[in-house]
């Protein structure tokens, strides 16, 4: 481990790195400028709650944990995947830049309320900070795991890290009646959508990432 660490030890010192690294960053805090923009958007024009084939038929319970300090845990564990090996930094933060952007468009397109007897969450927590509870299109508990799952599927332990927290990401909220169940279903679709272009527009990000486990 000390000898991987050293390894990379010298990407801290270089200047292309650090560049991109800056850019990377950037980008990403558009990412949550447009997340903040179109939850603030989706909080005044939220209209009205709707049925749903799947929250109709699920008991309420409390998710709180798993939907709040589960998803605390999930962001420190990408975190320190990325610190880990620097070269992993630049596709994460790019590619997540792009996530919060595509998703914040999707959220000022509907307006949907959560459905009727959503769980009850402090809004004091830090995960209030980027979500009204209005932002209900497209999930992002299940969508961000998901990505991350798509971007480290070539290395087997981290593909299923972040597919179990997919799986938990999906079922909190929807036990909970967070999010309505196309807001779970279609974020496969749309995250392995912006995986793709993401692979296409920071090709040379993606693989600088792919080779610190080949």
């Amino acid at each position: 481990m000390k000898h991987i660490a050293n390894k990379y030890k010298t990407f801290w010192t270089e200047k292309n790195f650090l560049w991109d690294l800056i850019i990377a960053i950037v980008l990403f805090f558009i990412g949550l400028l447009t997340t903040y923009y179109a939850n603030s958007y989706t909080l005044i024009h939220a209209s009205n709650s709707v049925t749903d084939i799947f929250l109709d038929n699920l008991p309420i319970i409390n998710v709180d944990f798993i939907y709040s300090t589960g998803a605390a845990i999930f962001i420190g564990i990408v975190i320190v995947i990325a610190l880990y090996a620097p070269k992993r930094i630049s596709f994460i933060l790019k590619s997540s830049a792009l996530f919060l952007i595509i998703r914040s468009l999707f959220m000022v397109l509907t307006h949907l309320a959560p459905p009727v007897g959503a769980l009850y969450l402090d809004g004091t927590d830090f995960l209030h900070k980027l979500s009204s509870g209005d932002d209900l299109f497209f999930s992002a508990h299940t969508g961000f795991p998901f990505l991350m799952s798509l971007i480290f599927w070539h290395d087997k332990k981290f593909k299923y890290l972040f597919l179990a927290c997919t799986f938990a990401g999906a079922t909190a909220v929807l036990l909970g009646h967070l999010h309505y169940s196309i807001d779970v279903f279609s974020a496969f679709f749309i995250t392995f959508g912006i995986f793709e272009i993401s692979k296409k527009v920071f090709h040379k990000e993606y693989h600088h990432l792919v080779s610190t486990t080949t």
